[in-house]
């Protein structure tokens, strides 16, 4: 597949990705605290497809990894906010059965596939190490997330959810600099900043209801 079919695909997912943040900001500047509609969770879901896809097709196994961890959190709070059922069901069954098959098809196709991923000579083992680490930090504020929202019995986002994103961010970002990744680094740029402004928001909204 040629590469700019490729990372049209990482840039859709990243324009997605991106949306979702400006939305959700948008919205909670107008509020004056930190709001999360339901259409971030939807964007969430659509773009983390279309980001496991070009990991794949990238033979990247960082990317895979952060998508794959966070992908059914993404539907989990849809299913808080009752919208996942407003799918319809072939859609649903669609979003569910992809990634997976594509995770089976990459690791039972041939071992040359599994080599392409953990000895990929555009990623050194300590870039590709970085890669994960840095995955898993941003993965973990969706854990995060998941269990809070599951204890308030809605879907929210709390403090930690945004301080974990900018730290995981920043990780990323240096990951894409030295993998001259443009996705990836346009995407995290703005995060940063948005992530930033929420963590403000969150403060002042403490420091006003104390």
């Amino acid at each position: 597949m040629s590469n700019w079919i490729i990372y049209s695909i990482g840039f859709a997912a990243q324009i997605l990705f991106s949306s979702r943040l400006i939305i959700q900001w948008i919205t909670s500047e107008k509020q004056k605290k930190v709001i999360t509609p339901t259409l971030f969770w939807t964007l969430s879901l659509f773009a983390s497809f279309l980001l496991f896809v070009y990991g794949y097709l990238r033979d990247d196994f960082a990317i895979m990894l952060g998508q794959g961890l966070t992908y059914f959190i993404y539907i989990r709070n849809l299913q808080l906010q009752n919208q996942w059922q407003k799918f319809p069901k072939a859609f649903r069954w669609f979003l569910l059965f992809v990634p997976v098959f594509i995770s089976i098809f990459y690791f039972n196709n041939n071992t040359i596939d599994v080599e392409r991923l953990f000895k990929n000579d555009a990623i050194p083992f300590w870039l590709l190490l970085l890669g994960i680490v840095s995955q898993i930090v941003f993965t973990l504020r969706f854990v995060f997330q998941w269990l809070y929202s599951e204890k308030q019995k809605e879907s929210s986002l709390p403090f930690g959810f945004w301080l974990l994103s900018l730290i995981g961010s920043s990780l990323i970002l240096i990951y894409a600099i030295i993998r001259k990744d443009p996705v990836l680094f346009i995407g995290h740029v703005l995060g940063a900043i948005i992530y930033s402004r929420n963590l403000i928001l969150l403060k002042k909204d403490h420091a006003k209801n104390t």
